[in-house]
């Protein structure tokens, strides 16, 4: 591998990481203030992502960033793979938890596919 082409690699694995970190905090917070109010009211749901992902490996990694975020699970990728299946512990809109999952982690680890 030409290193040029490893330094961008390892560029973009570190800007996951970074995005992960923040989201991880952003949604601890929120998850924790949920516990402390009773009040909130909750709405989940099971939501459908489309994939734009291939490999397998980006796939998994992909769905263990969505597990590992407080307020949301993993529960299942489609059998041809276009799909990930998503549980949110509060989900007013399917389309912002689609978006959020989207341009936050899928559209870094598209950048890594290439």
């Amino acid at each position: 591998m030409n290193p040029f082409r490893l330094i961008m690699k390892l560029g973009i694995w570190a800007q996951l990481g970074v995005i992960f970190l923040i989201e991880l905090f952003k949604s601890s917070f929120a998850v924790a203030w949920a516990v402390i109010n009773p009040s909130i009211r909750f709405n989940p749901a099971i939501v459908a992502v489309p994939l734009d992902l291939k490999s397998d490996i980006h796939i998994a990694t992909l769905a263990n960033l969505v597990s590992l975020t407080p307020g949301t699970t993993s529960l299942h990728v489609s059998e041809d793979r276009s799909t990930l299946y998503v549980h949110a512990l509060d989900c007013p809109d399917r389309e912002a938890i689609i978006s959020g999952i989207k341009t936050t982690f899928e559209s870094i680890l598209l950048r890594s596919e290439a």
